[in-house]
């Protein structure tokens, strides 16, 4: 599968030269100079890397990175961030703000292709994160009041495609009880509804798993995941 790639900077010559660059080894890279769009394609899209401009105007890098780090399909995407200041500063407010490595400009294309080979593992991590394995099982829902019966046609280690008998709102905190595995005890946790598909199918990403939770999900599911 071909690596996905978003660089944002209000540069066109250094967008076109980022994009030159990974597109030469083989890598997608989709460019935005309008940092006003990158907050909405990042909350519809998942990335595999995140190239963001330090100084833009607003929303500039840092503010674009918070706002990926608090939520969404790429809160774990790796951020390169672009700079011309190599101050100490500046590099604490970036690694503060969620990034994962700097490169400083003028751009050096052998230390940007560096950089993307620094997230591989990173962005190998987040494919068997969000990689969806066709599966059904049990699982119940609770919503404020309601309180549902279900079964997931899809799980991933982020979330899972729910069809029950109707849906709550999309924006929904859920309570969850899914039994993955027949004779295993059901995993109990916190989510969202972060879309509905016609009138019984819920996409619901996974907030809140204890850390036993967490490790025993990933022991059951990782190797579903590596089968498919």
């Amino acid at each position: 599968m071909q690596r996905r790639t978003l660089v944002v900077a209000d540069e066109p010559a250094e967008c076109r030269l980022i994009q030159d660059v990974l597109n030469s080894a083989g890598i997608n890279a989709l460019t935005l100079t309008r940092s006003a769009e990158a907050g909405q394609l990042l909350e519809q899209e998942k990335f595999d890397a995140v190239l963001l401009d330090l100084a833009m105007p607003s929303p500039d890098g840092l503010e674009i990175a918070r706002q990926m780090r608090a939520s969404g399909f790429n809160r774990r995407t790796p951020i390169i961030m672009l700079s011309d200041a190599q101050e100490l500063s500046a590099v604490a407010r970036g690694f503060d703000a969620g990034a994962s490595f700097f490169l400083y400009k003028p751009i050096d294309k052998g230390r940007l292709l560096h950089l993307i080979r620094a997230t591989q593992g990173a962005i190998d991590q987040e494919r068997r994160r969000f990689r969806r394995v066709e599966h059904r099982a049990h699982v119940h829902l609770t919503s404020g009041a309601t309180e549902l019966e279900g079964e997931t046609v899809d799980i991933s280690l982020n979330g899972m495609l729910v069809r029950a008998a109707h849906c709550v709102p999309a924006g929904s905190p859920v309570h969850l009880k899914l039994d993955v595995l027949p004779g295993t005890r059901p995993f109990l946790g916190a989510g969202s509804v972060k879309r509905t598909i016609g009138q019984n199918q819920m996409g619901i990403e996974f907030s809140l798993l204890s850390h036993a939770e967490n490790g025993r999900f990933q022991e059951l599911l990782l190797p579903l995941i590596i089968q498919s």
